[in-house]
């Protein structure tokens, strides 16, 4: 299995971006029963958990990212999704996505940069 990124850019404070991450490799069955997170990393700064989805679509949030970011998932893409919105500096960082209870490799990730 392997996880592909994609989606960042640069975007202007208040905006907004909609984050892909592919499980490539992966088949339905193996893919519907991951409990996915993204994750993001800002220089100089450790890796952090910034929204996750089981199974069963239930959803959770860190506080700073909580009103503005909506993960979701299309299991029968073995996609899973970050809708970003009112973007602040702050935000800026590579996100990765990964299964929260059994760690693939971490993909290359996607540069997002919110900046005027």
């Amino acid at each position: 299995l392997r996880l592909v990124e994609s989606g960042g850019g640069l975007v202007q404070p208040g905006g907004s971006l909609r984050l892909s991450c592919l499980v490539s490799g992966s088949i339905f069955s193996t893919f519907s029963v991951l409990h996915m997170g993204w994750y993001r990393q800002a220089p100089g700064q450790q890796r952090e958990l910034v929204a996750d989805i089981t199974s069963e679509k239930t959803t959770t949030y860190a506080d700073s990212v909580k009103g503005r970011f909506t993960i979701s998932r299309d299991n029968s893409k073995k996609k899973v999704f970050l809708q970003m919105n009112s973007l602040k500096p702050e935000d800026t960082a590579v996100y990765y996505c990964n299964d929260l209870q059994h760690p693939l490799g971490w993909g290359q990730g996607t540069q997002v940069t919110v900046s005027p």
